[in-house]
């Protein structure tokens, strides 16, 4: 059976630990665990994990949006039990939060998805599996055993891989499928930019399309859409390092590893994407797809029209409209216009458990979890992510005791102040 520690025994498990000297290797406070993770990371790797569209100023608005909501706590209520668990297309989740999509994690470190993977089993905690991750899908789901996950749905410029990965996501015992439709060019990112570095074609990220057999056969036989020519590196030093590192994070050869990415450069991205192909989708698939993106009320209308079973209220952790609105000052206008029972679930800017309950107050299903994990994930690999995890479950469960809510329907609009 799980260890599914509630928060008032781990408090004291730490506390009699901290009697012989111990200390949490994974900081409490969401702005230290931040701060100690870039010690562990390379320049390059923080600035794509850490960083955002140009000025960040939509990171800084996700952040001071949750911090201008209150809570008003209620007290003398029968506390004595408590569950917050809850189950969305047939996911069951002990808190209201899965972890969210993050690519080229294997930048951090070798298997980074794995770790994950593992920790989400470890902690009964459903994961959605990034489509740029460094590992396939099928080795995650392996590591997760028969804990509940998603995948994450690029929308490449073949619709055979689109189909593709999503069959493979099917047999893989993913729960849902979770379309993103807010990259589909890359936002102007200052960091990476500033560095000229891209992950991706260092061969990080790019695990779910070299484990899959049409990419594959691209690679092999050759795919030549209609499009620009595109601007080949100077030989120096540097080129030579760069091929090094590249062919160091490919299995096979340096010809198939450098095919490899430039043929994921040109086919990830899909700026034609549409409604029309959200309706395709759906006839191609039994499992229910969400709508990842999502910003406007006019749009969440549009997405449950196509047939989507849910949405899921983001701005990419503001990585790609700089000066974007935030997710939470959108969530109550988005959930006006598609009442329940019609899923909206909520990322970017969460970053501890009153934020979690913050969103749920403002009428979310669940929320994603998302840089918090990649931070602990930099510290203490699997361990690190199973100690975010408890953390935020433990930190969400006390608030929302300590606001006098024993379940989630308890949660609601009245838990806050105007």
């Amino acid at each position: 059976m799980l260890n599914i520690i509630q928060a008032f025994q781990r408090q004291k498990d730490i506390y009699i630990k901290g009697i012989s000297g111990w200390r949490s290797p994974i900081p409490f406070n969401s702005n230290k665990l931040r701060q100690k993770a870039q010690k562990f990371m390379s320049e390059t790797t923080w600035a794509y994990i850490d960083g955002g569209a140009g000025d960040e100023a939509t990171i800084a608005r996700n952040r001071s949006a949750f911090d201008q909501i209150t809570i008003a706590p209620r007290f003398m209520r029968d506390n004595t039990d408590a569950d917050f668990s809850t189950e969305i297309f047939g996911t069951k989740l002990h808190s209201p939060f899965l972890l969210a999509p993050i690519g080229a994690l294997d930048m951090v470190c070798k298997d980074a998805d794995i770790h994950i993977a593992k920790a989400c089993a470890a902690t009964d905690t459903p994961y959605v599996f990034s489509n740029q991750g460094g590992n396939s899908m099928e080795a995650c789901s392996a590591a997760m055993g028969h804990t509940d996950r998603w995948f994450q749905l690029y929308w490449s410029k073949s619709d055979e891989l689109v189909l593709s990965l999503v069959k493979r996501a099917e047999a893989s015992g993913c729960k849902a499928i979770v379309l993103t439709v807010d990259t589909t060019m890359l936002g102007w990112r200052a960091r990476d930019l500033s560095l000229s570095y891209l992950p991706f074609l260092k061969g990080y990220g790019i695990g779910q399309y070299t484990s899959d057999p049409v990419f594959n056969q691209y690679v092999k036989n050759g795919w030549h859409p209609e499009e620009a020519v595109a601007v080949k590196p100077v030989i120096t030093f540097e080129t030579i390092k760069h091929i090094f590192e590249l062919k160091s994070n490919f299995k096979g050869s340096l010809k198939d590893a450098m095919a490899s990415v430039q043929l994921f450069t040109r086919i990830y991205t899909n700026p034609a994407l549409n409604w029309e192909q959200v309706t395709w989708l759906k006839s191609k698939t039994s499992l229910p797809v969400l709508i990842k993106g999502i910003l406007h009320p006019e749009d969440a209308v549009l997405a449950q029209k196509a047939g989507a079973d849910g949405i899921i209220v983001s701005n990419h952790g503001g990585r790609q409209v700089n000066g974007a609105i935030s997710t939470i000052e959108m969530l109550p206008q988005i959930r006006k216009v598609v009442p329940q029972p019609f899923k909206v679930l909520l990322d970017s800017g969460i970053r501890n458990g009153s934020d979690v309950f913050k969103a749920m107050a403002l009428g979310a299903d669940a929320v994603l979890l998302g840089r918090p994990y990649a931070y602990g994930l930099a510290i203490d690999r699997q361990s690190g992510v199973e100690t975010v995890i408890r953390n935020i479950q433990n930190d969400f469960e006390l608030t929302s005791r300590l606001s006098g809510c024993r379940n989630l329907q308890e949660i609601t609009s009245e838990c806050l102040t105007s």
